[in-house]
C-alpha cells in the first residue's frame, strides 16, 4: 500500500550510525515519530538530540531478549503504538570460513538474524493495530549472493531475505507490508566494526554508496508499498549475470580467489 509517513510510529535498529542513523533522520524529516535503538547510549543521545522532538533514544542490545522486550513496551508507551520497524542493526566479519570460528558464526547469525526475528514477532501484535504498518528489514547483494571472505555474512543475510519473503505472504491477513532492501556496497560503518578483518581482496568502501542515499530510497520503498529494491549498480550487475549465468560467476570468483592466494 501507499504511505505516508506523517504521524506514524516507528523503531530503527542500528540507529547510532550509518544507514540506520540516516533512516532515522529522513523517517523524521518526513514527519514520523523515531524510536532510536543502538547499544551505544551516548552517540545514541547525540543523534536523538540532533534529530529533535520527533525522536525516542531507547539504548538497546537488540540480541538480549529483554532490551528487545524494553524496546517494543518503551516505544508502544510513549508513542501510543507502532506503525513501522526498520531492522537495520548487523554485524559482518571479513575473511575465509576456514580460518574463521564458531563464535563468530553464532554472533553474526545472532545479530543478523535471530535478533531481528525476535524483535518482529514482538511488533507483529502491534502493528497489526497500528495505522498502514510496515516492517522493513534491510538486506544485502551477499543475501541474493554469497561472497568469498562474506560466508557468514551471507549465511545471515540469505536467511534474513528468506525470512522477509515468508513473512510477506504471512502479514498480508493483518495488512501489514513487509519490505526487502537489497543494497550493494555502501560507505557505512560496517567496516570499521567487523569481527574480523583479514580478508586479502581490496574493498572501496569510501567509493560505495552514501547511507543518505540508501536511506532515501528506503523510505521511498517504503511510501510506495514497494516489496523489494535493489541499490547499487554493481550489485545490480552482479545479480543480472548470476540470475541467468550463475556457473559463470562461480568462474570468476573462483578465479579471483586463487589469484589472490597465490601471491602468497
Amino acid at each position: 500500500m501507499r504511505r505516508t509517513l506523517s504521524g506514524k510510529r516507528a523503531i530503527v535498529t542500528g540507529a547510532s550510525g550509518g544507514i540506520g542513523k540516516a533512516i532515522a533522520k529522513a523517517l523524521a524529516a518526513a514527519g514520523a515519530k523515531v524510536a532510536l535503538a543502538a547499544r551505544t547510549a551516548d552517540k545514541l543521545a547525540a543523534v536523538a538530540a540532533e534529530i529533535g522532538g520527533n525522536a525516542l533514544a531507547v539504548p538497546a542490545d537488540v540480541t538480549k531478549p529483554a532490551d528487545r522486550e524494553n524496546l517494543i513496551r518503551t516505544t508502544v508507551a510513549q508513542f501510543g503504538g507502532l506503525d513501522l520497524l526498520v531492522n537495520v542493526a548487523g554485524v559482518g566479519a571479513w575473511g575465509h570460513f576456514a580460518t574463521s570460528t564458531e563464535a563468530i558464526n553464532r554472533e553474526v547469525l545472532e545479530v543478523n538474524f535471530f535478533a531481528p526475528t525476535e524483535l518482529i514477532r514482538l511488533a507483529v501484535p502491534h502493528l497489526a493495530r497500528g495505522n498502514q504498518p510496515a516492517i522493513c528489514n534491510l538486506t544485502s547483494m551477499c543475501g541474493r549472493r554469497g561472497m568469498p571472505a562474506w560466508p557468514e555474512y551471507s549465511a545471515s543475510k540469505f536467511a534474513l531475505v528468506g525470512l522477509t519473503e515468508a513473512l510477506r505472504g504471512e502479514m498480508a491477513r493483518y495488512d501489514i507490508d513487509v519490505v526487502t532492501i537489497v543494497p550493494g556496497l555502501t560507505a557505512s560503518d560496517l567496516n570499521r566494526h567487523l569481527l574480523r578483518n583479514d580478508g586479502k581482496a581490496d574493498i572501496p568502501y569510501d567509493k560505495g554508496m552514501s547511507p543518505e542515499y540508501v536511506a532515501g530510497r528506503t523510505v521511498d520503498a517504503i511510501c510506495r508499498g514497494k516489496r523489494e529494491i535493489l541499490l547499487g549498480l554493481e550489485a545490480k550487475k552482479i545479480l543480472l549475470i548470476n540470475r541467468f549465468a550463475p556457473r559463470l560467476v562461480d568462474r570468476l570468483i573462483a578465479r579471483a580467489v586463487k589469484k589472490l592466494y597465490q601471491k602468497n
